[in-house]
């Protein structure tokens, strides 16, 4: 499995407007009552964690579809939809270049030539990272957590499903 991080938050340049988010605001430690590194059980027990038949993993309580990436039973990334955003207002949607406005240290990443994945931002801050997913105009994807994990996520094309 592959987990990812969050980073590469900072001050937003001025005359830079965020997307308007109605949902929720995800940043390197997780989301709401969820940290990076809880246990399904933890996560479980305060009925943040729900598994539903028509889903394709466990997912966090809540609006929004947020699917969890476990790894030896630990939290390692969040895979969010356009109802989850970073402390910055990146979100699916937001134009790449703003990820690039508000990440200057971000990492470009190149999805191998003939598959269907996207190409990647890698926003790292320490050990955790924010990886935006895109299709070369605006974010398709984000995903959140440790950065090890979401640099693997990005290598061997692992998704929630």
């Amino acid at each position: 499995m592959v987990a990812a991080s969050i980073a590469g938050s900072g001050p937003r340049p001025p005359g830079s407007a965020a997307p308007a988010v109605a949902g929720e605001v995800m940043d390197l430690r997780g989301l709401r009552d969820v940290e990076f590194g809880d246990s399904e059980a933890e996560l479980t027990d305060r009925g943040m964690l729900r598994t539903e038949v028509d889903a394709c993993g466990p997912t966090l309580t809540g609006p929004g579809a947020v699917s969890p990436i476990f790894v030896d039973d630990r939290l390692v990334l969040l895979w969010v939809d356009d109802q989850v955003s970073t402390p910055e207002g990146i979100t699916v949607g937001t134009p790449v270049d703003q990820v690039w406005a508000s990440y200057p240290s971000v990492t470009e990443l190149r999805a191998p030539q003939g598959t269907y994945r996207f190409d990647g931002l890698l926003a790292r801050t320490g050990d955790r990272a924010y990886l935006f997913l895109h299709d070369g105009r605006t974010v398709r994807k984000t995903v959140a957590g440790y950065a090890e994990w979401a640099r693997r996520l990005f290598d061997e094309g692992y998704g929630p499903c």
